[in-house]
């Protein structure tokens, strides 16, 4: 297992093809800084002995330690310890922790590759054995680069004005394959190791050229890495963890990119295409029942918090806001752990988590996202929004003024009470605390993809028959 520094250093070396604000940077630049600290943590909380077993793993393959976050579920105990995993490391970073697109891309690969070549004869579960090998040798960070632009939406790939609007395959040669497009919504691309491109929906038959697969290093000749930081508001003096943590999102272009055959995971297998997108969907969902109780858990934690600080924590609507966002947070989790303990092993050796549990846990994450930051402001009151500046804290004059009216609580300093509100102001109505709410309801899946994963899974005339049972209606 690599540590951040080693991290780090490799990432600073990568080429240069990260875009912000028109300007082509690398990846040392500050605006990339919280983004990276944010994968620091999964190499440093996987160094310390006290969380051995929960962010680390033994690799199937190698039978060597590995981080859990490149490793293949196992087993059900796998699926609970990367649920935990996920929870734990969001809490340490105040959000999402980001580097589980690898792993759950990886895990949906193993499934696939597998599938495919008991069926067709082909040997992409092999390559990509091989691949897995390197990517755990070497403790790499992966993005998966699933949702294509897409263009005209009432328009399948193949009837789009530009055939490009999906990523496809433009050239087939002897030693690869070369593909055009673009993947939108790439968190850790420009801080990723490794892009894991997978198709982003069921394919038809004239689809065979959008059905492709691969990884390539982030910084392969040809992509093109347009980013989009959000950043917590720059600290001067009141120095806090939850001011290093960020994010940056990646608009990724593939321009005309060679991919060589080890590296090709499916090239035109159109009727696996949808199977390998519902599984990247299916396990990063089941990451989100990890990291969306992490989220209400800040969340919670914040909200409580400054109830305390204004002296309201023992009101009754206050105690009732607050059962109803650990009733999220739990039933979330719970969901997750009912996906693990229901899953099916596939042929691969790889678990499946539940399908329903899974898509009903995020589904239920979804549509409470927006409340849960609700009940943060409600409680908080205006002052997140319109805290002056940390600068007028310090000044000779006005400090000791801010101090003094900046007090609720005579048991709390008013450097705490100063603290408090400047980290919600951060966590609900900054660039990043917006980020984190449309992240909460789109991310893995819009509220109305899992319910189309519910509805086309439940077993919905099993309920139909226990109502005819009890209605006396035959039962065909």
């Amino acid at each position: 297992m690599r540590t951040s520094e080693e991290y780090r250093d490799k990432l600073f070396k990568m080429r240069n093809n990260v875009y912000i604000d028109g300007e082509l940077v690398g990846r040392d630049d500050p605006r990339m800084a919280p983004g990276i600290n944010v994968i620091n943590q999964t190499y440093d909380l996987a160094q310390d002995p006290q969380y051995d077993g929960i962010m680390t793993a033994t690799s199937h393959l190698t039978g060597e330690k590995i981080n859990r976050l490149c490793h293949i579920h196992q087993s059900v105990d796998d699926l609970l310890n990367k649920q935990r995993m996920t929870r734990l490391a969001c809490q340490k970073t105040g959000g999402c922790i980001q580097r589980c697109m690898g792993i759950d891309a990886l895990n949906a690969l193993s499934v696939t590759t597998h599938a495919m070549d008991q069926t067709l004869g082909t040997e992409y579960n092999q390559r990509f054995l091989k691949y897995l090998a390197y990517f755990q040798e070497n403790d790499l960070c992966a993005n998966c680069a699933q949702t294509d632009v897409k263009g005209d939406r009432k328009k399948r790939p193949h009837e789009q004005v530009d055939p490009d609007l999906y990523l496809r395959i433009v050239e087939r040669k002897s030693d690869g394959i070369v593909v055009r497009g673009a993947k939108a919504h790439n968190t850790t691309g420009p801080y990723a190791d490794e892009i894991i491109v997978t198709p982003t929906r069921f394919l038809t038959e004239e689809e065979g050229d959008w059905a492709v697969s691969f990884a390539l290093p982030a910084d392969w000749e040809g992509i093109h890495l347009v980013c989009r930081p959000s950043l917590p508001r720059p600290r001067r003096r009141l120095h806090a963890p939850i001011a290093t943590f960020g994010d940056m999102e990646s608009f990724t272009i593939f321009d005309d990119v060679f991919v060589p055959w080890e590296r090709v995971f499916m090239c035109g297998e159109r009727e696996y295409g949808g199977m390998l997108a519902l599984l990247f969907a299916l396990y990063h969902r089941h990451s989100y029942t990890g990291c969306k109780p992490a989220a209400s858990d800040v969340l919670m934690g914040f909200a409580a918090l400054v109830a305390e600080y204004n002296g309201i924590e023992k009101a009754e609507h206050v105690r009732h806001k607050l059962a109803e966002m650990i009733s999220v947070a739990e039933l979330v989790y719970a969901a997750g752990i009912a996906a693990a303990v229901t899953a099916k092993r596939q042929p691969s050796g790889t678990y499946v988590p539940d399908v329903v549990y899974c898509n009903v846990g995020r589904k239920h994450a979804g549509v409470n996202i927006y409340h849960e930051f609700e009940i943060v402001a409600d409680l908080a009151g205006g002052l997140p929004a319109t805290l002056p500046l940390e600068g007028d804290f310090y000044h000779e004059q006005i400090g000791p003024l801010m101090d003094k009216y900046m007090m609720r609580n005579p048991k709390i300093s008013a450097e705490n009470q100063h603290r408090c509100f400047r980290a919600l102001s951060d966590v609900i109505c900054s660039g990043q605390g917006m980020l984190m709410q449309i992240a909460g309801l789109h991310g893995g899946g819009s509220p109305v993809m899992e319910t189309i994963a519910i509805l086309g899974t439940y077993d919905l005339k099993a309920k139909k028959d226990i109502a005819k049972q009890l209605a006396g209606i035959p039962i065909e």
